[in-house]
């Protein structure tokens, strides 16, 4: 008996950790905010992509979500960029400004895809003051071969300021943008 309410409790347990690990990767009021952005917009209603940059660049910190459902559909590493590091320090800068190499902060309009450097990307558009020079600045999302698929404890390559995928979690979102009929927002918060 003693046994079986251990693993009870167990279980419990490792049940609250899994959804308190939600509640700490994508909180709720991103996820409202994001909401009320897109209500009533030209933009896919069910799904949107976040990316919280102050989980370790090591860690899942790139999550499609399901809107309707409540619900994380992937998750991923990815980069940020090179001058967004502060050196010693746990912390990241971020900037709008061309030749920053940083990453910016705000919500992005995922747009079409085309074949470049990286072989398939994605343009963004950035709709927030804090990237609105997301287009000049050639700021895509793109897979990278240095990117790991496994969480560690080792940081994440960087980037240029772009945000960049592993090539398999790459592919698994392309496989969601492409089916999508409207656009997808990305918003990356700090």
């Amino acid at each position: 008996m003693k046994s079986l309410i251990f693993v009870f409790i167990f279980f419990i347990s490792c049940t609250q950790s899994k959804a308190q690990e939600n509640i700490d990767v994508l909180p709720k009021e991103r996820i409202s905010e994001l909401k009320n952005y897109i209500k009533d917009k030209n933009y896919n209603q069910n799904l949107a992509v976040f990316i919280n940059f102050k989980i370790h660049s090591g860690k899942y910190r790139y999550f499609v979500y399901d809107l309707k459902n409540d619900k994380i559909v992937q998750k991923a590493i990815v980069s940020h960029g090179s001058g967004s590091v502060i050196p010693k320090s746990n912390q990241l800068k971020f900037s709008n400004v061309e030749g920053s190499y940083q990453s910016s902060l705000g919500k992005y309009e995922i747009r079409q895809s085309y074949v470049g450097q990286f072989g398939k990307a994605y343009r963004l558009q950035g709709l927030d003051s804090t990237n609105s020079n997301a287009m000049q600045r050639a700021i895509v999302l793109h897979s990278f071969g240095c990117v790991p698929d496994q969480e560690s404890q080792n940081l994440a390559c960087l980037s240029l300021g772009c945000p960049m995928l592993s090539t398999k979690a790459f592919k698994e979102t392309a496989k969601i943008l492409d089916q999508s009929k409207k656009s997808i927002i990305l918003y990356a918060f700090y």
